[in-house]
Parts: structure tokens; sequence; C-alpha cells
């Protein structure tokens, strides 16, 4: 969904990046801190060094734009029941084999030092940062998702309409990798609300090499998004053969309880066939449902299943009285007991963001 969108722009400088030698520069954004010629691009494909001066290609380029239920993303303690206006533009400095996305999230740009990248060669059409908010508001959203792709890579967009948005009294939230640095987390915080963030895994060598990152970074990230305050909620795709193993979903679990507290949902996702992992069979709904199991022995409070509607781990029970407070059928709420951000059978505070 695009509206009255209009012409391309020339590139915007990007934030976080350091001159060095030759007119190189080191990008900040993302801890990659890719080191970037002249002329080249980042791993994300979407940030370029013209003549030492870092842009980025995809201000206010949006490739997708859609008013999702805020259930989707997947956040059940953010406003629940509500809308959330989601935009993305192409490029991620992952590349997940099993990306869901891949067809605008590995979108490929040509660039090198003899052939500059022009706005019209971007994927998708202008939408300036006030539209995001002006759509937001007439659809009565709650809440601006930076989703689809990653974040990250289109940071400075996220960034001005998120102080925008605020403004408005309407929250932002990131669906992310984690993989934001250290200082663009802290500069983005006074406007970022909440985060679901992949941790796809405990397994180094599975970051590694189906994912292209550094599981050790993720974990870091996590930890000061909470340090900062930024509810966050956790997703794990359980790819068979790669990261279904229970010690490993025992590591999460555990990472999740001690590093994050009890009261951070963990999201358990199935995975279905796509990308380059194609030859690989769905995750087996009993694996689902033991990682669940192991969640809540470890003591988290909200463990929930994804990409398997009608199953009881959809709902949202209370931790002390162990009543369905919230009652789902895939992105739809069937029946809310949460006032005023208590349980409405034992009075338990339930945690989140606007649960009323």
């Amino acid at each position: 969904m695009i509206v009255n969108a209009s012409m391309s722009q020339p590139f915007k400088e990007a934030m976080f990046y350091t001159p060095i030698e030759n007119k190189g520069v080191v990008c900040n954004l993302c801890r990659h801190r890719c080191k970037i010629l002249e002329g080249r691009l980042g791993t994300c494909g979407v940030r370029y060094n013209k003549g030492g001066k870092l842009l980025t290609l995809v201000y206010e380029k949006i490739i997708a734009a859609h008013v999702d239920p805020i259930e989707k993303k997947p956040l059940f303690h953010v406003c629940p029941g509500s809308s959330s206006f989601s935009v993305a533009t192409v490029g991620c400095n992952f590349h997940c084999d099993f990306c869901q996305n891949a067809d605008i999230s590995q979108v490929k740009i040509k660039a090198s030092p003899e052939s500059e990248p022009s706005p019209e060669q971007i994927p998708g059409e202008q939408l300036s940062v006030e539209q995001v908010v002006e759509i937001a508001e007439q659809h009565h959203c709650k809440s601006i998702a930076y989703t689809y792709t990653e974040p990250t890579i289109f940071y400075e967009y996220a960034y001005e309409a998120g102080k925008l948005a605020h403004r408005h009294n309407i929250l932002n939230v990131f669906v992310t990798n984690g993989y934001l640095t250290a200082e663009a987390l802290k500069e983005i915080k006074p406007y970022l609300d909440a985060a679901n963030v992949d941790l796809k895994g405990f397994n180094a060598d599975f970051y590694r090499k189906k994912i292209g990152a550094k599981l050790e970074e993720v974990l870091d990230s996590l930890k000061l998004m909470k340090s900062l305050g930024i509810w966050i909620e956790v997703t794990t795709l359980i790819v068979p053969g790669w990261n279904d193993k229970e010690d490993d979903l025992r590591k999460v679990a555990h990472f999740i309880y001690a590093e994050l507290g009890e009261d951070t949902p963990w999201h358990i996702s199935r995975f279905f066939p796509h990308y380059k992992m194609m030859d690989v069979e769905p995750t087996p709904v009993h694996i689902i449902r033991k990682a669940r199991e192991i969640g809540l022995e470890t003591g988290l409070r909200y463990v929930y299943t994804g990409n398997l509607p009608g199953d009881e781990g959809e709902h949202t029970y209370c931790y002390h009285c162990n009543k369905i407070l919230i009652r789902r059928y895939g992105y739809t709420i069937l029946e809310n007991h949460i006032k005023e951000g208590k349980c409405e059978f034992c009075g338990a505070v339930i945690d989140g963001i606007g649960l009323n």
C-alpha cells in the first residue's frame, strides 16, 4: 500500500560512519562494521561510499507498506488487538538461507566506482516520513512497525519517522535481527518503544554458516536493549537439523530468563521450506510444542507457538492463576481478560505496553 508517492529524491548521507584512508569509510551502524571502499556497498547492499561520504540508498524509498495486526510482528504484549502501519525498504545485513522475505531483503543493487547507482535504480516508491505518520493516523494505528526486511539498514528513515510518530503519540516497534551497534541503539532508544528480536538459536556455527553473523553480537545487543528499557519479545524460528536440538533450545530459554527476564515473551515459530532451504522439511509440530514446554519449565511467563493456528500456545495465560487472558486464533483476538494491565481473574500484573 503506497499512498501519494512522490518523485525520487537524491540519496541522503548516512549516520554512523568514520572516514578512513583513500576515501574509504567504516560503517558503524551494524555490528558487521563494514570497511567500505570508495564506490562500493556495505554487506547490507544499500549503503554506498561516494567519494568518502557514506550514503543510504533507501531513505524514504518503500518496497512494502501495509496495515497489519500488531500480533503479526509478532508482538503479543504491545497494545494487543491494535493495528500497526508496517513499512520496509529493500536490503538486509543478514543473508539467511531460510529468509522468508528474500525477494525484497536480498535484492542486489549494482554499484562500482565506475557505475554509481541512481535513485531510479532502487526498487520501491518514494514515501516521506510525514506520509508514513499521516497514513498511520488515517488508519488509527497505535504503532508504526519497521519490519519485513531489517530496519537497521533503513535506520535513518526509521529514526526520523520515529521522532515524528512520538510527537503524534504513535509507538515505534522494530522487528529486527538484533545486529545494531551500541551507539545506534542508544541514539534511537528515546523513540523505540519495543522490538521483536530474532534469536535464531544458540548455535554459533548455525549463525556463521546459514546467516553470516556472530551469535555473541546478537546476545550483546539483546542485553543492551533490555538495559535501555526497550520492551523486548524474542522469536526463534526452529529449522530442522540446525537449531532444533533440545540442548540448544534450553540454552535459548535460559538466556532469555537469566539475561532478559522472566517477563520476556518467547515466540517459537515453525519453519516452512523457503529460499535456499527448499529441501528442508517443515518443523515437526512436536518439536515446537516441546520447545514451549522447555520455556515454561525454565520459568518464562509467556511462551508462544507460531505458525500453528489453533494451537493452545497462541494464547496468553496468567502466570499466577494460569487462566487464559487473551484467546487467539492466528492474528485474531477472540477474548481479552486483561483490564488496566491486570489479570481480570486474580489481579496479577501482566507485563507489556498498552495492556488494558
